[in-house]
């Protein structure tokens, strides 16, 4: 049951990370999709980074990504700090998410809620070990 939990839970990251790339891909933008629709302006049309900023942000989306396909592929592979990355990845998300919020915002409840899973699993079970244990 536990390899069924943890392999799950590896695969769902995975996938997380791969709608990342998504959004790496759309705000480059190298495509067009039309859940991820390409702008300059972030916050509602308050916040306008222009074609370069946005590049740069896509790159963020690029990042997050590649953490969390990472962490699935550390939790297969069994290495033991693939929390660090999560929680790297999960943060770094949850802003990014946020500051698209209109069209992301079911990422940034997927990183609240990964967040409050390794706050939960870290201070109630010995199955993380992101207090050094």
């Amino acid at each position: 049951m536990t390899n069924l939990f943890w392999g799950v839970g590896a695969a769902l990251l995975g996938v997380h990370g791969l709608v990342h790339l998504m959004g790496f891909f759309a705000y480059w933008p190298l495509l067009t999709l039309t859940d991820l629709p390409y702008k300059t302006a972030l916050l509602g049309g308050l916040l306008d980074l222009g074609t370069v900023g946005m590049r740069a942000y896509s790159v963020l989306w690029l990042a997050a990504g590649l953490g969390f396909v990472s962490t699935s592929i550390a939790i297969i592979l069994g290495w033991r700090r693939w929390q660090t990355v999560l929680l790297v990845s999960s943060l770094m998300s949850l802003v990014i998410t946020a500051l698209d919020w209109t069209t992301a915002f079911r990422g940034s409840v997927l990183d609240v809620v990964i967040l409050l899973a390794l706050i939960y699993f870290a201070y109630n079970t010995r199955l993380l070990t992101l207090r050094g244990r």
